[in-house]
Order: structure tokens, then C-alpha cells, then sequence
């Protein structure tokens, strides 16, 4: 009983700072293996998702795209379709081992090591900002939002997308069963199940569809809309500034 008393807290108990540290650390541990089991996990749907949601900003040729938590920079390649080789994009992580992987991949995407809280880009400056996967990662969702309001040019647009309750009790009760119990047991294969249990348990705790709406028009997002994939398991989110 002692020992269960002092156990570390796990990523998906801690709130803060705290959680900023875990969770970085986490994906650290996992970017060996963090694109392969994002790929099986998601039936390699991500990509099409990403595809989708990039589609929604009407990005043209010679615009300028940033993509915040970025990750492996699976973003890059509907970003630079989007804005051509005549425009520009940037992926911001605050998890090295990430980017490192993303550096690899044939982008031309410029990387930064950064905060969602604190991006370190100029105001203004962006056409589009994306998010995959990340919102529920930061400690703050408020203060990125503010961020990506910060970044982003007058009439720029903001998508994100990220995991979700469906909205039938019958499709949450069995995704709940599936995740909770197959996405660990994949992590497991890699002896990484706790960071796998981190993803079922993270979206349990992350705020709803129509929260996310209500939190991007309060940090000053127009025209905000968002539509569901995977049978309600997943919701892309736009707005505009």
C-alpha cells in the first residue's frame, strides 16, 4: 500500500507543468516507433485526415503555413502541397527527438524547437496554423489558442484535429473497450505501454466538440466549424481570425 501511495503520478494524472515535462519525456521515449504505430492505429487514415483538414483552409501558392505540436511533421506534406515551393511552412515542437525525425522527411518545412504556449514566431506573420494530435498534450489549451490567434495573419485560418467521444453511446461504449484495451496492448509490443495508455486516457480527459468550438471563439476565432471522421472518434476543428 505504501509503495502504491508513492508511486509517481502518471502523464495523464498531472495537470501544469508537471504535465509539460511527463509528456514531453513521453514522446521522447516513443519517437522511435511514434510513425508506425500512428499509421497502424489510425488504419493510415491520418494522412487523409490531414489531407482533409488542410483542404478547408484554402491555402494558396505562396502562402505561409505553420504547423504548432508538429511532431514527426506528418503535416508537412498536405502544407507544402498546399502552398506550393513557392510558399513556406514551420513545424513547432517542444520535443527534440521529434523533430529530428520530421528533419528527415522531404517537407522543406523549417523546424523550431518551441512551445504551444509560447511559440516563438512573429504575430501575424502566418496564413494558416495547424495542429494534429496536440491540443490535449498542452498544459494550457487557452494559452495556445492565443497563440495561434497571435500567429496568425487578419482573415488567416486555424485547423486542428484531434481525437473525440462519438456521440452514440453504443460507438462510445465499444471505442472505449477498443481503445483502452488495444492501444495499450499495441504500445506493449514495443514495451511502451504506459505512453499508449496516455492516448485513450488523454482523450477521456479532453474537452468535448462543442468545448473546443466554444474555447476557439473565445480566444477570438470566427466562422468556426468542425466536422467528425472515424465514426466520432475524431473532430476537425476551423476557425478564422
Amino acid at each position: 500500500m505504501l509503495m502504491a501511495e508513492n508511486a509517481a503520478p502518471r502523464p495523464w494524472e498531472v495537470d501544469g507543468e508537471e504535465k509539460r515535462r511527463r509528456v514531453r519525456r513521453m514522446f521522447a521515449d516513443i519517437s522511435p516507433t511514434y510513425d508506425l504505430l500512428n499509421s497502424a492505429m489510425s488504419l493510415r487514415l491520418h494522412h487523409r485526415w490531414r489531407t482533409d483538414a488542410v483542404e478547408g483552409l484554402r491555402l494558396l501558392a505562396g502562402d505561409v503555413g505553420a504547423d504548432l505540436c508538429c511532431g514527426t511533421g506528418d503535416f508537412g506534406r498536405p502544407l507544402r502541397d498546399a502552398v506550393s515551393p513557392s510558399g513556406r511552412i514551420v513545424g513547432v515542437d517542444f520535443c527534440m527527438p521529434m523533430l529530428q525525425i520530421a528533419l528527415k522527411k522531404p517537407y522543406a518545412m523549417g523546424l523550431s524547437l518551441g512551445d504551444a504556449g509560447a511559440v516563438p514566431l512573429r504575430s501575424s506573420s502566418f496564413d494558416a496554423v495547424t495542429v494534429g494530435w496536440g491540443l490535449r498534450n498542452v498544459p494550457d489549451m487557452g494559452a495556445a489558442l492565443s497563440e495561434i490567434v497571435r500567429i496568425l495573419k487578419p482573415g488567416g485560418r486555424f485547423v486542428c484535429v484531434d481525437m473525440a467521444r462519438p456521440k452514440s453511446a453504443l460507438l462510445r461504449g465499444l471505442s472505449h473497450f477498443v481503445f483502452n484495451m488495444a492501444v495499450p496492448a499495441m504500445g506493449s509490443l514495443f514495451g511502451k505501454r504506459e505512453a499508449y495508455t496516455y492516448l485513450p486516457k488523454s482523450t477521456d480527459r479532453f474537452t468535448t466538440r462543442e468545448g473546443l468550438a466554444e474555447a476557439m471563439r473565445g480566444a477570438g476565432l470566427k466562422n468556426v466549424r468542425y466536422e467528425d471522421r472515424f465514426f466520432g472518434n475524431i473532430c476537425t476543428h476551423w476557425g478564422e481570425k
